[in-house]
């Protein structure tokens, strides 16, 4: 193994700042939190363009830093986000909790400046292992559970992505660079590391696990969660499925799907999961169109994303935080309760339905504009469609259900409600100046876009047409406001699918499975093997190598009879020579179709 040059990742930074952070206490983990992202941050600032950090690795040069500009917008809003982020969670007590964001966070960047699919891959996993934590940390059933198929489904994505950088290494003669794929003319190499990208961007059909997990989080991490995980597919195709028509599909199907399932939801933080859904289709839809504009589009609307669904994530955060209710059908009329947390929140709901002078109105219209450009003016019309959906649900819903109309709220979550500690509305009022600061000082953020903008979002057209559109909006909401009012249902989505297919797995694996262990145990100890594992077994006991329950079962059946020893042995054999032969028969197979 060698090195090219001396290079800091500043993924390395949040690495070891999350193996330090459990060693310390009050204050001094209080600056730590804010001094390790800053830290990180500063870097990213500091890096040069190029190839950085080529590792050789058996016949293999790894490289962890590619830096241009593509790499370094998105690794400057991540590494921002994560300051902001750790400030709001700067009063969490749990180090482990401070540690799984920073190592999510050290994923993402690791993945934004991979320079070949190794890297990727090795980074791509460490977001989904190390993420989970935040929706476990919560310590509900329903968070375990969410957590568990939200692992379930970003392993089986990690299989498909590792699928296709194996057949595309073999296809073209052992390259693992990770850059522009052919999108004319794609094969199964091709699908199969889209299939895996597109899965972490939340593109339905494969989208459930996202509002599934992240409602399920910790307060402090789904801020962490809304942040990255998607963003960093959206990086991934920008770099390498740019122009591909199917994505401009993919994407306009995710902006109306997320707004429709948003504006049934009855859960505050289940509502906005959905609507990260319909927000990155903007960004997909962009990345299919490839042109620069809409590739700039991406990117500046990731950017503004990022940070107005993370204001968004805090703000009803804050109200799940002070008073343990998110669901609307039990809020209401906290405005005298919880002001600077309505105000913030209103700013993000302000900023994600592209209001003039807020983050969105600058980088969502920019994707549209490309569209026609292109003459894919159903696509763009239809993203305007959505935007409306957006204000309808985002800016008026969420502050309106929570802040006023009807008070919901019982008399614990009443006494319980006041605006959160200081850093939470610290973080919130930094989020929301740049929400407002992008807004009115483009330059700020069209600077940092990969290619030379030649656009102004400021026209008296457009304007004038965003302004319309918001008001017809907000007349209909009030005009239908009985109609719009939440109810406590449940809305039926695609988890149903492995829902029913986990119950699926789990009843073959207790009933025909078992019958087969059963019977394939029969046949052995017929045929007179019985006692091989009886004496394996026995002699483990008495060697003292097994262990917990399992042992004094043994060692009960041993002092009552000789017998039921034999048959618990048996059991246990039939079971170790089963699981061999299935094993054996797989690599069988794999090896060969592989050789054919």
């Amino acid at each position: 193994m060698a090195m090219n040059e001396l290079w800091l990742h500043p993924a390395v930074i949040l690495l070891l700042g999350a193996m330090l952070v459990p060693l310390l206490r009050g204050r001094a983990r209080m600056m730590f939190l804010i001094a390790v992202p800053l830290l990180a941050f500063m870097r990213v600032v500091c890096l040069e363009p190029g190839t950085h950090g080529v590792i050789g690795f058996l016949d293999w040069n790894l490289t962890f830093g590619r830096v241009d500009k593509l790499s370094q917008v998105f690794g400057y809003i991540m590494t921002l986000m994560c300051i902001l982020g750790s400030v709001y969670a700067l009063h969490v007590k749990n180090p482990a909790e401070h540690a799984a964001a920073w190592c999510y966070v050290a994923g993402s960047l690791g993945v934004i400046y991979a320079g070949d699919y190794l890297v990727v891959f090795l980074f791509w996993e460490l977001m989904a292992f190390s993420s989970v934590f935040l929706i476990w940390f919560r310590r509900r059933p329903q968070s375990v559970n969410a957590g568990l198929r939200y692992l379930l489904v970003h392993v089986a994505g990690g299989v498909a992505l590792l699928g296709g950088i194996i057949l595309r290494y073999k296809a073209t003669g052992g390259s693992l660079a990770f850059g522009a794929m052919d999108v004319a003319h794609p094969d199964l190499a091709t699908w199969l590391i889209l299939a895996g990208f597109i899965l972490n961007a939340a593109v339905p059909p494969l989208h459930a696990w996202l509002p599934d997990a992240y409602s399920e989080a910790t307060v402090t991490g789904s801020v962490f969660l809304c942040a990255f995980t998607t963003k960093t597919a959206v990086y991934a195709l920008c770099r390498a499925f740019a122009g591909m028509d199917v994505l401009v599909v993919l994407g306009v199907i995710m902006a109306i799907y997320g707004v429709v399932y948003a504006v049934l939801e009855n859960d505050a933080r289940k509502l906005l999961a959905y609507h990260i859904i319909s927000q990155v289709g903007y960004m997909v839809a962009g990345v299919g169109l490839g042109t620069q504009m809409a590739i700039n589009g991406a990117c500046a609307h990731a950017f503004a994303h990022i940070l107005y669904k993370g204001l968004l994530f805090m703000g009803t955060g804050s109200v799940l935080q002070m008073t343990g209710k998110s669901k609307f059908t039990e809020l209401g009329g906290l405005y005298s309760k919880m002001p600077w947390a309505f105000v913030f929140t209103l700013m993000g709901g302000l900023s994600i339905s592209a209001f003039p002078l807020f983050s969105g109105f600058v980088s969502k219209s920019m994707i549209v504009a490309a569209g026609f450009e292109e003459h894919r003016t159903t696509a763009a019309f239809l993203l305007m469609l959505a935007s409306a959906g957006t204000f309808l649900h985002t800016g008026l819903k969420v502050p309106y259900f929570i802040w006023f109309g009807k008070n919901n709220c019982s008399t614990e979550t009443w006494e319980r409600a006041k605006d959160p500690p200081w850093n939470m509305r610290l973080a919130m009022a930094i989020t929301a100046v740049f929400c407002i600061g992008i807004g009115c000082y483009t330059p700020y953020l069209y600077n940092m876009l990969p290619y030379a903008v030649d656009y102004h979002p400021y026209t008296a057209y457009h304007v004038s047409e965003t302004l319309q559109i918001l008001l017809f909006t907000a007349v209909g909401f009030f005009l239908f406001l009985k109609k719009l009012e939440p109810t406590a249902t449940i809305s039926l989505d695609m988890d149903w699918f492995y829902r029913m297919g986990g119950r699926a797995v789990q009843w073959f694996a207790s009933k025909p499975f078992q019958a087969l262990d059963t019977w394939v145990g029969e046949l052995y100890r017929v045929c007179g093997l019985a006692w091989l594992m009886t004496s394996a077994r026995v002699s483990a006991w008495f060697d003292g190598r097994v262990i917990d329950g399992v042992v004094d079962g043994v060692a009960r059946g041993v002092r009552d009879t000789g017998d039921r020893l034999r048959h618990v042995q048996t059991r246990q054999l039939q079971f170790n020579i089963f699981s061999a032969v299935a094993v054996l028969v797989v690599l069988l197979l794999v090896y060969m179709l592989t050789s054919m």
